[in-house]
């Protein structure tokens, strides 16, 4: 009876274990399967993840292919001359040229400067202006030995005529820009003699005297007494000019005038060497003594005219003010407005 009670003990026992290792075996088996099923649902999941992400970069951003395709191939900083600066010298001013030229490019398809109407309009008005700085002028004056521009021997042209001339530029583009507006409006061109200083300085003023169809003078580099220098300064003073202006705008002046008219025999001899016409000038508005006073440089002028003055004014405020009522009033009178490159620069008196 025992053994019986043994046996049936042992088999239940058995039984048992066998339903714990079938469970077991069961449980690992669905694990296994949930385990396998869901690599697959991932690696599916990847892979349409990683088809999809061009799509979608590129719909959230569909300027970017745009704007690749528009940059220009070789970007490049303006060049260092036309800015007036050296150009960078250390690896560190060449990678700062080198930043602002990549935000220059990145830019680029948002000025307004891009689009191609705009660009058009701009290269029409700088070929208009290119044009009429190289229209041929016949050359019918010369100036005389009181510094009057008269006509030439045989000439048909006007006696009634005066020459505009403002010393002791370039300064500010505000007052260029209104002297330039003024003698547009009457058709006037006007010589503006500058400084070498003051064109190191600014160099984008004497860009924009040539731009707006003024012509450049040299008026020395230092605005000193030249009378007072040795004749290798004098030299210097001239040439320098010549030098910095060509540099800067393409063409070297035509037209000389010391600083105060104290000039002296080797400035007259520099000044031919150099193809300058030398010149001081017949009638002085007075602009640097009677100051702030727009008037005053007007009854200067009438004190003085006569055919063929000479008139030296400079860039100055007040004398800007005056500028539309002097030329209007010298039309009035009758005068006309001798063109400076009608001037035969060859004859010095």
């Amino acid at each position: 009876m025992l053994s019986f009670n043994r046996y049936i003990k042992a088999q239940m026992y058995g039984r048992k274990r066998d339903e714990s290792q079938m469970w077991k075996k069961t449980a690992l088996f669905w694990l296994a399967a949930g385990l396998v099923l869901g690599a697959c649902g991932n690696t599916a999941e990847e892979a349409g993840t990683k088809d999809a992400k061009p799509q979608t970069a590129e719909a959230s951003n569909p300027a970017s292919k745009q704007t690749d395709e528009t940059a220009p191939a070789d970007s490049t900083a303006p060049a260092a001359e036309e800015q007036g600066t050296d150009a960078p010298k250390t690896e560190e001013a060449a990678s700062e040229t080198a930043g602002d030229t990549a935000d220059a490019g990145t830019q680029k398809a948002d000025d307004p400067a891009a689009d191609p109407k705009t660009a058009a309009d701009k290269k029409d008005g700088s070929d208009a202006a290119q044009a009429a700085a190289a229209e041929e002028v016949p050359v019918e004056y010369h100036m005389n030995a009181n510094y009057d521009i008269v006509p030439n021997e045989g000439s048909k042209a006007p006696k009634k005529v005066v020459l505009l001339t403002f010393d002791d530029g370039p300064k500010e583009a505000a007052m260029l820009n209104s002297m330039f507006d003024t003698l547009d409006k009457h058709k006037a061109k006007a010589i503006f003699f500058v400084n070498g200083y003051r064109v190191k300085e600014h160099p984008e003023l004497l860009k924009l005297i040539q731009e707006r169809g003024g012509i450049v003078g040299n008026h020395s580099y230092d605005h000193i007494y030249l009378n007072e220098q040795s004749n290798e300064e004098i030299k210097k003073q001239i040439e320098d000019v010549q030098t910095i202006v060509e540099k800067t705008i393409g063409e070297k002046p035509e037209f000389f005038r010391p600083p105060n008219a104290a000039g002296n025999d080797y400035a007259h001899q520099v000044a031919a060497e150099n193809g300058l016409l030398y010149m001081t000038w017949s009638v002085g508005s007075l602009d640097w003594v009677n100051k702030e006073d727009p008037q005053a440089v007007i009854d200067n002028v009438f004190d003085q005219l006569h055919a063929g003055s000479n008139i030296l004014m400079h860039e100055l405020p007040w004398t800007v003010e005056a500028l539309d009522d002097l030329l209007t009033r010298l039309e009035k009178k009758g005068y006309s407005f001798v063109d400076p490159r009608s001037i035969d620069t060859t004859k010095q008196p």
